[in-house]
């Protein structure tokens, strides 16, 4: 078994690399091993919003801590791999979530900023880099932005500016990485690289998105795809439950993953 310290430095070497980091989300350990089996998988990334539907709530820390750790743990275990989970705000204290996240075998984490103030949003970045240095382990703090998610009627040259700001404190205070998700066109991710440098931003695939050759071309770290990995799974689920109800039998090439 591969220790928490190799996994940390893997996946902070992946993140570095000049090759694009592709990380299709998981929820729970079943996901976990399918994806983790998937030829070309070298990390998991854990989608808070996929976990907290699967569990019966709405997305936006409504999940007990206790409840979203527990998820991420099982998916850590399920696997031999580098997994870095999506903890959302840090539960109203970044430190202590990102401590707990270690215990089970987490060794990266997305933190979001919910626009926070930006010396509000500093000190929990500063707090989730300090508990990876007290266990001991490299860890890999994605650190978030919501301000293309939030920018509503926000002219969108203040809204680039404060992300630009927003990742250079963030990066300064010790993450590893920028997450700006959104569905953002190229001139936008072309500053944000240029702002911030290369293999330090990453962003979110989503429907309309940039091709991942492009990503890879701009200089960017790594894409995730968020909940719509699970929303690609519902999909095919609810294909085949409509096909089931006219008579159909399941779809060709359907595999026994489980």
């Amino acid at each position: 078994m591969t220790t928490p310290v190799e996994k940390a430095t893997e996946l902070l070497r992946l993140h570095t690399d000049p090759e694009l980091l592709v990380l299709v989300n998981v929820w729970d350990a079943i996901s976990a091993r399918v994806v983790a089996d998937t030829p070309g998988t070298r990390a998991i990334a854990t989608a808070s919003h996929s976990i907290a539907a699967c569990h019966g709530y709405p997305d936006g820390e409504q999940i007990p801590r206790d409840e979203m750790i527990a998820a991420v743990g099982r998916v850590a275990a399920a696997v031999d791999l580098p997994v870095t989970a999506d903890l959302e705000a840090g539960y109203g204290d970044a430190g202590e979530t990102v401590s707990r996240a270690i215990d089970v075998g987490v060794v990266g984490a997305n933190l979001e900023d919910q626009l926070r103030p930006l010396p509000d949003a500093v000190r929990a970045v500063e707090a989730a880099v300090a508990a990876g240095e007290r266990a001991g382990v490299p860890f890999v703090l994605n650190a978030r932005t919501d301000a293309f998610l939030r920018m509503g009627e926000l002219d969108p040259e203040i809204v680039l500016a404060d992300a630009i700001e927003r990742g250079r404190a963030y990066l300064d205070a010790g993450a590893s990485t920028f997450f700006v998700p959104g569905l953002l066109d190229e001139p936008t991710v072309t500053r944000l690289v240029e702002a911030l440098g290369p293999q330090r931003v990453n962003v979110i695939g989503v429907p309309g998105s940039l091709p991942l050759e492009t990503l890879q071309r701009l200089g960017v770290a790594r894409v995730s795809f968020g909940p719509w990995s699970l929303n690609v799974a519902l999909t095919a689920l609810a294909s085949f439950a409509e096909r089931a109800h006219s008579g159909g039998a399941l779809p060709e090439g359907t595999r026994r993953l489980s």
